[in-house]
């Protein structure tokens, strides 16, 4: 027999300050997720931010303060970061994801698992990074996933990001599961694209979730809906503050 237990709350003070857990959901942007916990608050006028963006396409852990909490937003996201995904070799997009179509592909034929597990070395420690074209990075006060939308050509510039942790957790060709654990500002995107050009070859991000920010884990995740249901509940008790 199955028994269901009804969920927990701790005793929040939403205007005072939290920090809260949330598993984003798939093709959600960070910014609904944000929008949508904001207008559950409403008539109250309430802070609510988050501490570092997930794209639409990846799940997972998002940081979301509220109220006095929003200004640790920038303590929350520096933390490291660790992701589970899923890459497809052979094959290349120029979003370096799925939100684009694959416009380029090569033979893999030749690829081993040695092969594979020889070139993950050479992303472990301080790196310079290109970020993806279609990403969310400001050039001339503009995002860069709206210049490469017009077929506009730009100049990218490298940042610093340190991987601590890189392992393949799965090969079963075209599809290769990894775990990182990494800096703030790393685009796992661009790690994949790296990882495919180290063996002469191409490769896209299939499917990525962020598992832990810091010592915050996402099994400890409130599902955006339930999160936004008891914030409802509360404010018809009238216990909402």
């Amino acid at each position: 027999m199955i028994v269901k237990t009804e969920k927990v709350f701790p005793e929040f003070s939403f205007t005072e300050g939290e920090m809260l857990l949330i598993n984003k959901p798939y093709t959600w942007t960070s910014f609904d997720v944000v929008g949508k916990i904001r207008n559950s608050f409403k008539p109250l006028k309430l802070k609510v931010g988050h501490a570092g963006t997930l794209d639409p396409l990846a799940t997972g852990l998002l940081i979301i303060c509220t109220g006095k909490f929003t200004k640790k937003i920038d303590e929350f996201q520096a933390q490291e970061k660790e992701y589970t995904g899923t890459m497809i070799l052979g094959a290349g997009t120029p979003s370096y994801d799925m939100e684009t179509a694959v416009d380029e592909t090569c033979d893999i034929s030749h690829i081993n698992e040695d092969m594979i597990r020889a070139s993950v070395s050479k992303f472990i420690g301080d790196l310079d990074q290109f970020p993806p074209a279609h990403s969310a990075v400001k050039v001339d006060g503009e995002r860069l996933y709206m210049k490469a939308r017009r077929g506009e050509n730009v100049e990218l510039k490298t940042r610093k990001v340190s991987i601590s942790h890189f392992e393949i957790t799965r090969i079963e060709l075209p599809e290769i599961d990894f775990r990182v654990v990494c800096s703030k500002g790393t685009y796992i995107r661009s790690l994949v694209y790296d990882f495919g050009r180290s063996l002469q070859n191409v490769a896209y991000l299939s499917a990525l979730r962020r598992t832990k920010s810091g010592d915050y884990e996402v099994k400890n995740a409130f599902e955006v809906m339930e999160l936004v249901n008891h914030i409802r509940q509360l404010k018809e008790q009238g216990t909402l503050k």
